[in-house]
């Protein structure tokens, strides 16, 4: 089977997958954000032969999606004006000179959250998603170097791996591991709490995302 046929197969146990607490993606607005992939993020990011891998935590929330349609979401598969998006588009292009149609980009979490956007996952929830949709993701693109937005995703998939758990996100940044050839490195957030929490005091985002550039070149 292709990476192509694996990604909607994948997608297709999505939409068939009930778990208890979420809804469908498809459970809105008369099915208008469904897709044929694990995310609607993917409709932009979709070169599954890219080296590169995103992984950003979750979609979007009931709160947030039940208001008006946004058409955006529906043609790109996220929203442009979001700085967890604009933040991403900056930094992919400043340290590989990549923009999201050049890469592979997910979420970890396919389904939809009750409450609003800061809503945290249970880690039990993001640790079922890595195993059932991350990691079978990683396997079929078979990227180089797989970028963790967020302590939570990378933890996810660390545990998907059978590694410890991390405290921080400071020990998650030194703490890149792989899958099989593939690097994972975790990264801040790009929204805009993650990334003022990162640069708090002196902007360390840079460095962090130099470092992990350096050690992917440095393994070409």
């Amino acid at each position: 089977m292709d990476k192509y046929k694996a990604l909607v197969a994948l997608a297709r146990k999505r939409k068939r997958a009930r778990w208890l607490g979420y809804k469908g993606i498809g459970d809105y607005h008369g099915g208008v954000y469904e897709c044929k992939y694990v995310s609607p993020y993917t409709k932009s990011a979709s070169n599954f032969d890219s080296p590169i891998m995103v992984f950003l935590q979750d979609w979007t929330s009931e709160s947030s999606i039940r208001g008006p349609v946004d058409c955006d979401s529906i043609t790109l598969g996220y929203s442009p004006a979001l700085p967890t998006n604009r933040n991403l588009i900056r930094l992919l292009k400043t340290h590989f000179s990549l923009a999201l149609k050049d890469i592979f980009a997910t979420n970890l979490f396919p389904f939809i959250k009750t409450g609003h956007m800061g809503q945290a996952i249970p880690r039990r929830d993001l640790l079922r998603a890595a195993v059932e949709f991350g990691l079978p993701q990683v396997e079929i693109v078979r990227p180089r170097l797989v970028i963790c937005l967020g302590f939570a995703t990378f933890n996810a998939l660390r545990e998907a791996c059978n590694l410890a758990p991390l405290r921080n996100l400071q020990a998650a940044l030194g703490s890149s591991f792989n899958i099989g050839e593939t690097r994972v490195w975790c990264q801040a957030h790009t929204g805009g709490r993650g990334q003022a929490m990162r640069n708090s005091g002196r902007p360390r985002v840079p460095s962090d995302w130099k470092r992990m550039k350096h050690d992917y070149t440095s393994k070409a």
